[in-house]
């Protein structure tokens, strides 16, 4: 599976989980193709084989066809599962141009270290085994368990790796950005674990994490839910601001100057 570091996105706020859920790909500014990334190979016909094709391009950075699928893979990781309507090439291509913005913006502004420790990385992914209820169904607190999923899913612990720890870097710009001036009570988090939470894992016949474990979480999530309008705006004015170029038609609108060739603003 083809490996692109973007810079990581949002679906609107609000469902961020299940966005930041998913790793970038924009590649650093380039000079964009147009058309798709072809290898010739010999073949009796001598026909070109598409390897892979550029789906959009983000003020000058591409997002791939390789860069969708692993985006719709990605989405096995959030607690609360994403239904398979909604998990969509559409929908993923959106997620991917948002976190692309996202992590242009943190780029730019790099007297701020958004940097997440090893450590830290580790921490969440092991959180995160126990909190997915079909991972918890696969014991994935076992090492066992854990290769089990991510065969089973597509995955690899080094892209599990690299899309968890810039989901934890997103969250660290998006917190420092937005969420200076806003507090999540215990109450609130206590509403949404009785709402939220416990109902899902009720419903796998599973035992549901704990308030205390499961509350930094959701503690992210209400956040998140309470910068949803901020952030929707600001992604809004850098989509206008900028260029986003969508290829193909079937996943959406370009914004921006329509006389952009492809180069960074």
């Amino acid at each position: 599976m083809q490996r692109h570091r973007h810079d990581r996105g949002f679906a609107a706020f609000a469902a961020l989980l299940v966005c930041l859920c998913g790793r970038s790909v924009a590649q650093e500014p380039q000079a964009a193709p147009s058309k798709p990334v072809q290898q010739q190979t010999q073949t009796t016909a001598e026909t070109p084989v598409v390897l892979d094709r550029v789906i959009a391009i983000v003020n000058g950075d591409v997002l791939l066809s390789s860069d969708v699928r692993e985006e719709l893979l990605l989405a096995v990781l959030q607690p609360i599962s994403v239904p398979a309507n909604r998990n969509t090439e559409a929908r993923a291509v959106q997620r991917l141009i948002r976190r692309a913005l996202i992590l242009q913006q943190m780029r730019d502004q790099q007297q701020i270290n958004y940097s997440v420790s090893d450590a830290d990385v580790q921490a969440a992914i092991h959180e995160l085994r126990t909190q997915i209820p079909i991972c918890r169904q696969m014991h994935c607190s076992t090492e066992e368990g854990w290769q089990a999923f991510l065969k089973a899913n597509g995955l690899t612990e080094d892209e599990v790796e690299e899309h968890w720890r810039q989901r934890l870097e997103i969250l660290k710009f998006i917190n420092l950005r937005f969420g200076a001036g806003i507090r999540i009570s215990r109450q609130d988090i206590e509403k949404y674990y009785e709402a939220s939470v416990a109902p899902v894992f009720a419903k796998a016949d599973q035992k549901p994490p704990t308030l205390d474990s499961a509350s930094e979480r959701i503690r992210e999530i209400l956040l998140q839910q309470q910068v949803n309008s901020m952030l929707r705006d600001w992604l809004q004015s850098l989509r206008e601001q900028g260029s986003v170029q969508i290829l193909d038609p079937a996943y959406g609108q370009s914004s921006g100057s329509d006389e952009d060739d492809g180069g960074g603003r």
